[in-house]
């Protein structure tokens, strides 16, 4: 008997929506991994079984992504909050400084972890503009002394979005790509290392992914702690220590379901028509809906928001609760509303939180 679960309009910002043909996978497969009589979570992160798991992911990742043989691909811990402080720690020597690109509330905690370390500086920022824009590449200023030049490709707070990256020939470019990452096609070798929590388009989380170039880890400072060093997990296959193997293992059956999907072609493309839904409601609600980003930036991944009025407002995050819409109330550092619309939130979702945008201005002007 097949039982059917209703399922919420997830909007979540992270840990988000994953696609239901993975966890209904996932489920299936949860007390007894291909015939082990073990779940996943049992195996033995050095058995074949799990190396095979493993090792697919790596694969398909690098299938997806076109990653170039000359990158490592791996998979860490400790979000991306703890890559804030092991690039500095790695790649920041004494007497260097490196350059920060300032577009949000995630991108000021990588700065200020690298104070810890050695002189960040300002490349360019948006700040001034309450985050509301990328900077344009015109106003980025370029230190090819620097150690590398950092970057946050999507703010998931402000809802703010790189469209084109910046070209920085010898300096080491380094993106931070949690709340984006596998939602559009992009080209890795344009970048010495990318890194993302997995919670938001890869899998649940637990799980860093870090794609980097082997010409740039083998520049690393060599006198860290061991499990801060990106070549402990380079020389291991990212198995030194026991790695979150149910996270890899869910990372791995979202990777399956890109491809199953159609590719990052296919993605993307879904991507644009599911934020056009409700962007289109924003630009058409003559001021009753307003956005936070400059159209020139706003983001696929997050749609930032306002009601003209706070009162209404409220009852709209009120009601849109009731009507089973999850997760759209805005950060709790900026308020108004946000939906967050990673690759696993089904097309149908985000066309019924247009509807209900709709239907609210109606009832409600």
């Amino acid at each position: 008997m097949t039982v059917t679960t209703k399922r919420a309009f997830n909007f979540n910002a992270g840990p988000s929506a994953l696609p239901l043909e993975v966890l209904q996978k996932a489920q299936a497969e949860l007390v007894d991994f291909k015939g082990t009589g073990m779940s996943v979570m049992e195996l033995s992160h050095r058995s074949a079984e799990f190396e095979g798991v493993h090792n697919e992911a790596i694969a398909n990742l690098r299938e997806l992504y076109d990653i170039p043989e000359n990158y490592e691909v791996l998979f860490l811990q400790g979000g991306a909050s703890l890559q804030f402080s092991m690039i500095p720690m790695n790649f920041l020597k004494e007497g260097q400084k490196a350059s920060y690109i300032q577009t949000g509330a995630w991108s000021e905690k990588a700065f200020a972890e690298a104070k810890l370390f050695g002189t960040p500086v300002e490349a360019a920022s948006s700040k001034s503009n309450n985050y509301k824009n990328i900077p344009a590449l015109s106003e980025i200023q370029i230190d090819e002394e620097a150690a590398y030049l950092h970057l946050t490709s999507n703010n998931t707070i402000f809802g703010t979005q790189w469209k084109t990256f910046p070209t920085t020939g010898d300096l080491p470019l380094i993106a931070d790509m949690s709340s984006d990452i596998l939602s559009k096609k992009i080209d890795v070798s344009n970048f010495a290392m990318i890194y993302a929590g997995a919670q938001k388009n890869l899998g649940p989380s637990g799980v860093t992914v870090v794609i980097i170039r082997k010409e740039f880890l083998e520049k690393a400072n060599s006198n860290i702690p061991t499990m801060l060093k990106y070549a402990t997990h380079s020389k291991n296959n990212s198995l030194y220590n026991t790695p979150p193997t149910f996270g890899i293992y869910m990372l791995g059956e979202v990777l399956k379901w890109v491809k199953a999907e159609g590719g990052l072609e296919a993605i993307e493309q879904r991507n644009e028509e599911k934020a056009k839904y409700i962007y289109d409601v924003i630009d058409n609600s003559n001021g009753f809906y307003y956005g936070h980003a400059t159209e020139d930036s706003r983001s696929l991944m997050n749609i930032t928001f306002r009601v003209a009025d706070e009162e209404l407002e409220k009852k709209f995050l009120a009601e849109a609760k009731t009507a089973g819409f999850v997760g759209l109330n805005g950060h709790r550092s900026v308020g108004g509303c946000r939906a967050s619309t990673y690759n696993a939130v089904p097309l149908e979702t985000c066309k019924a939180l247009a509807d209900f945008m709709v239907k609210f201005q109606q009832d409600n002007q």
